[in-house]
């Protein structure tokens, strides 16, 4: 890391695009900082405030204390002219200048698939993230999910990621150490401890607002070569961050769902319009991606059949399985009265059940077989 790339992230009304514009034409950071009023705003083209604000030297003085901002706080600085940055994020033209890294920075480097959906995930979609990743982690060596430690969809992504022996990524929309929401540091302490990172491009001194956010989602875009969508409503963040996926020229998949779930009704019309190939195992990711597996594709995960699973299931889930038919939607109080279960015996078994998959929740406390 130079201290010129800091320096440049303090220079005020220099944005990400025309920074690296800038580095591309000049070369380096210290060749624009350290050019004079007359070249900044004739020949770079800067505006007068923006090359005032270059020579006085104020952005240095700025990155030195970030910098042992950083050293207190166990915060890595990777630069865009270093080896650890992402090589995907790195051909973007609106990439940041720095990233700011707790943990594992080498998780840079492995073969990322950035993964995104709703808040508001249904037990199926739990269901299917676990099984992906846990594929994939058997199938791709140097596999590292990417995803934005948001409630939903990221937070399970990032655990089916621990839990299968694969490294996450989480990006975040505010400085570190501390990270948003508040009830996932436990989470993210726990990527850290498995090899992995949590990264931003925020520096200590920045004020959070809500176009932070967007802002992280592009970064979770570039740093993949691929994004996959797990679920998602009809608009939400993660189809603005298909969209800008596929405006980096990355490869956009998405998993299909029923198409009376409000959670699959953006990733059907993401297949539907030909904006994102249709992804049902984790084979499908990795010939999508082009992933040249060293020991090539172990046999996927062998799936019980349904004799298997009935028999598996204590007395009370063999009752609602039962009572709910092939396509039957009941609620409680039809629940209780077609199994005899009591409340209390009804929600353990529903529970369980939800658990492995074989039944959905639905509003006013409904509920049918998958």
């Amino acid at each position: 890391m130079t201290l010129d790339n800091l320096a440049l992230l303090f220079v005020p009304g220099l944005g990400n695009t025309t920074a690296s514009r800038l580095m591309e034409c000049v070369g380096s950071a210290r060749e624009v900082l350290t050019a004079p009023f007359a070249r900044l705003t004739t020949e770079f083209g800067l505006r007068e405030g923006v090359a005032r604000s270059i020579t006085t030297g104020e952005c240095y003085r700025l990155a030195e204390r970030e910098l042992e901002y950083c050293r207190r706080h166990d915060i890595a600085v990777v630069d865009v002219d270093d080896d650890a940055y992402p090589a995907p994020l790195r051909e973007v033209v609106d990439r940041p200048q720095v990233l700011f890294v707790r943990g594992n920075v080498e998780a840079l480097k492995m073969r990322m698939l950035s993964m995104v959906g709703t808040r508001e995930m249904s037990p199926s979609g739990q269901y299917i993230v676990d099984k992906i990743v846990g594929e994939l982690s058997a199938k791709v060596a140097d596999l590292c999910i990417v995803s934005g430690l948001a409630y939903g969809v990221d937070a399970a992504c990032h655990r089916a990621a621990i839990a299968h022996n694969a490294t996450t990524i989480a990006v975040v929309a505010n400085a570190l150490p501390d990270v948003k929401p508040a009830p996932h540091r436990a989470l993210a302490e726990d990527i850290i401890r498995h090899g992995g990172a949590i990264v931003t491009e925020l520096h200590s001194q920045s004020k959070q607002n809500g176009r932070l956010f967007l802002a992280r989602n592009r970064i979770i875009a570039a740093m993949s070569m691929g994004t996959l969508v797990v679920e998602s409503p009809a608009e939400g963040g993660s189809l603005e961050t298909a969209d800008m996926a596929d405006g980096y020229h990355r490869t956009v998949m998405a998993l299909p769902g029923r198409v009376t779930d409000s959670a699959s009704f953006g990733t059907n019309n993401l297949i539907r319009t030909g904006k994102a190939r249709l992804i049902l195992t984790a084979d499908d990711i990795i010939s999508d991606m082009d992933w040249d597996v060293a020991n090539g594709s172990v046999e996927a995960s062998v799936v019980p059949s349904a004799e298997a699973l009935y028999a598996s299931l204590d007395p009370a889930q063999r009752r609602c399985v039962e009572a709910l038919g092939e396509a039957e939607v009941m609620d409680m109080s039809q629940l209780m009265r077609a199994t005899g279960l009591s409340i209390g015996e009804l929600m353990m078994a529903l529970l369980g059940l939800e658990m492995q998959g074989l039944v959905r929740s639905l509003p006013g406390q409904r509920y049918e077989r998958v």
